[in-house]
């Protein structure tokens, strides 16, 4: 009621301002014509499961300092790992400075960074990386990530940020390369068909989204950056069932990332919009569908050196051509290219900043900002197993009593292409302590330590293992640095137990213990992926359960 008694009406919620095409142009939800001048922030797609930086500042005045630089838009990299529920940041976050993001999965801190664009009316393109924390995949599946978990990811994010117009679009794939083809029709390398399959199935749920998809690297034997080779857009389009809501994404670099013989070329840099115009600036000159650069950047923007050149000639092309963009990147710490801020991480790169200034648009209307679906979430990973999973391998350690401690020499093997997070793994080995330590602990009496490891962050611990025999096991896991299983490789490890009282050891007692100087296979130690068995038979348990 007013104050005179009269009824008021209630506040009108802002119209959502999603964005869809017309001819080579993005338009918002009034028509208008818009362009998004953007910056990648990355780092969600490591194993920090957080944009990088927050090691050094608060994840708040970052986006501050975004938005006064003149940014519309944020492309956020992220991994399917990030998507895990128990995918929480270990390092990289100062929680001093971040105090509001501790204990929160990868994906909530994912929430709050939309949650706190929206506020500052930047829009959002999430962009699907790397299929894990560790390298990019030059098709959009994996040995560990399947097509059908790619798009059921997608289809996780679209639902749970549907009427959410701070996120707008969903860049499907980052840079297919090698096998990746364009129209080929072959469902294990065609490119355009495997987007067609995600676009489609996102806009099942969430039909609001722009479906951004990348080029490839190589069209009919003609190479080009991974992502930027768009030429088979001319005879093979990409069909949505929505209409009017396909951008093509290309990436495009100078010679400081890779030499190419573009720009060696005598007519070197008027040469560029020629090579531009055929890779991917066509499509916007035939007025067929907008194009996103959707990365690119370098050190210098130097007249007098050619990456130089060639960045302010690649700006110029974009700003004439009416092109969106998203700079790569925010971060300093991209080797190749560097970024708009120092490596103290609040420094801008005045140069970078004054090139990108002389072409960005203005932010766009954001409307809901708040409204995330955190009721959408998702399930742990359970990718399926290789035929012929890991193993493991062992060899003898110290076969009579010695005084004070034994010595476990560990090899994990994997003799496929199949490949995991090491810190997805647990192994174990079952050992015969003293009976003494029931009562007062292991770690009163022994201590563990790591001789030597292949790999870095490798956890030990003394476990209870409640069976027959075997008061306890060594169990053994892996951080997130560790990194993924090597292909075709193998896992070392060199691990002591020590006796405390220097009372002596008899390692050939243990129930994991192999005789022999070099190593053999073992399964009587355990090896888990995922929570499930791979190798081994436990104590008090025979081979097949």
């Amino acid at each position: 009621m007013g104050i005179d008694g009269s009824r008021t009406a209630p506040p009108v919620k802002a119209k959502p301002n999603f964005l869809s095409t017309k001819g080579s142009k993005i338009i918002d939800s009034q028509g208008g014509e818009v362009r998004l001048t953007g910056i990648n922030w990355f780092g969600m797609e490591t194993g920090t499961f957080a944009p990088h930086g927050l090691w050094a500042r608060n994840w708040e005045e970052m986006l501050d300092q975004i938005a006064a630089l003149g940014y519309n838009t944020i492309r956020l990299p992220y991994s399917n790992r990030l998507l895990d529920p128990n995918a929480r940041p270990l390092e990289g976050i100062d929680f001093r400075l971040n105090p509001d993001l501790k204990g929160l999965t990868g994906l909530q801190i994912l929430d709050k960074v939309i949650e706190g664009a929206g506020k500052r009316g930047l829009k959002i393109i999430l962009d699907r990386h790397r299929p894990d924390t560790e390298t990019q995949s030059r098709l959009w599946y994996t040995d560990t990530v399947s097509e059908e978990q790619w798009i059921a990811d997608w289809r996780l994010l679209a639902k749970r940020y549907e009427g959410n117009d701070t996120v707008v679009g969903a860049d499907l794939h980052n840079e297919p390369a090698g096998d990746s083809t364009w129209g080929t029709g072959d469902p294990k390398t065609d490119w355009r068909l495997a987007a067609e399959r995600a676009g489609n199935a996102i806009h099942e749920v969430n039909p609001d989204w722009l479906i951004v998809v990348e080029g490839i690297e190589k069209y009919k034997n003609d190479g080009y950056w991974w992502g930027g080779n768009l030429q088979g857009v001319a005879e093979h389009p990409v069909r949505l069932k929505v209409p009017n809501k396909l951008v093509y994404s290309a990436h495009d670099y100078g010679p400081g990332v890779s030499g190419q013989p573009w720009f060696s070329d005598k007519d070197f840099p008027a040469n560029l919009p020629g090579i531009w115009n055929k890779q991917w600036g066509y499509i916007v000159k035939q007025g067929i569908a907008p194009v996103l650069i959707g990365e690119f950047g370098g050190r210098s923007v130097d007249t007098k050196d050619k990456e130089g050149i060639w960045q302010r000639a690649l700006v110029a092309y974009i700003k004439e051509n009416g092109l969106s963009y998203t700079y790569w990147s925010l971060n300093p710490n991209s080797g190749d290219t560097g970024g708009i801020l120092a490596d103290d991480w609040k420094t801008v790169n005045e140069d970078k900043r004054a090139l990108l200034a002389a072409d960005q648009s203005p932010r766009l209307a954001v409307s809901s900002p708040g409204e995330i679906d955190r009721s959408i979430a998702p399930v742990a990973r359970k990718n399926p197993l290789p035929a012929q999973p890991l193993r493991v391998t062992s060899k003898g350690g110290n076969a009579e009593e010695r005084n004070g401690e034994s010595v476990i020499d560990l090899r994990i093997e994997n003799l496929t292409a199949f490949r995991a997070p090491l810190e997805d793994l647990e192994l174990r080995y079952w050992l015969n302590l003293d009976s003494s330590t029931a009562t007062d602990g292991p770690s009163a009496r022994y201590a563990l330590s790591l001789d030597w490891a292949s790999v870095s962050d490798v956890n030990l611990q003394l476990a209870p293992a409640d069976v027959a025999g075997q008061a306890h096991y060594v169990k053994v896991t892996f951080g997130p640095r560790s990194g993924m299983m090597p292909r075709e490789g193998k896992l070392e490890l060199k691990i002591r137990l020590k006796r405390l009282d220097h009372q002596p050891i008899l390692q050939s007692d243990d129930y994991s213990y192999t005789a022999g100087d070099a190593h053999s296979l073992n399964d009587r130690i355990a090896l888990y992926l995922w929570g499930e068995q791979v190798w081994g038979v436990e104590p008090g348990t025979t081979a097949g359960g």
